[in-house]
């Protein structure tokens, strides 16, 4: 089964559009949490995610738009309500097996505190060996990983919205993971809401 992973949308539709483009056909969609951003709400990214029946779950920034600190935001007459509801019903971890693999989604931390950052190079991760999964997919820090853990596979598709992950140069990226083979491949892209000015290959 392939498998296309994406997180940190921000809001940015023509992000989440350039990375489906850039994974090709996918059998299954999952979304990693943090689809708004913060106090912003997207009715055209919740819309399409739904659209493709994508795997979603709740991030940091779903915890407070949708809590007593976006209520102002949340009650605006742009905001379509229907899509509200919809998001509200979607957790903040999710399990499935795929190909006979138990697969884990996070937004931040598999451990509490679950809004903890947990970067590629930081030891905390070996114990992921120990979690009860094959695959851990997270997000949040909007830095890339693909790393196995004793048994366990963590990937983190970095960010389809919002790029902060100097290593690609500050591009926008999603994943594919290949259920057959535990291959992930992953597509970086230049933001199409930015202006780029570079010089000597750095921005």
């Amino acid at each position: 089964m392939r498998l296309g992973i994406v997180s940190d949308l921000h809001c940015n539709l023509a992000g989440l559009e350039l990375a489906l483009e850039q994974m090709g056909p996918l059998d299954q969609l999952w979304c990693a949490g943090d689809s708004v951003f913060q106090f912003r709400w997207s009715n055209e990214v919740v819309a399409r995610l739904r659209e493709l029946g994508a795997r979603v779950i709740l991030g940091n920034h779903e915890d407070t738009i949708l809590g007593p600190d976006g209520i102002r935001a949340i009650n605006s007459p742009k905001v379509d309500q229907e899509l509200v509801a919809w998001m509200r019903q979607q957790p903040y971890r999710y399990e499935e097996e795929v190909d006979g693999k138990r697969i884990l989604m996070t937004h931040g931390s598999p451990w509490e505190p679950w809004k903890d950052y947990h970067y590629p190079h930081e030891a905390v991760w070996a114990k992921a060996a120990l979690l009860p999964c094959d695959v851990l997919i997270v997000g949040h820090t909007h830095y890339k990983m693909a790393q196995r853990f004793g048994s366990v596979l963590v990937i983190n598709p970095g960010s389809a919205g919002d790029p902060r992950d100097h290593r690609n140069d500050f591009q926008l990226s999603c994943a594919v993971w290949e259920s057959t083979t535990d291959e992930v491949t992953f597509f970086d892209f230049k933001d199409p809401t930015r202006n780029f000015v570079q010089s000597s290959g750095k921005l």
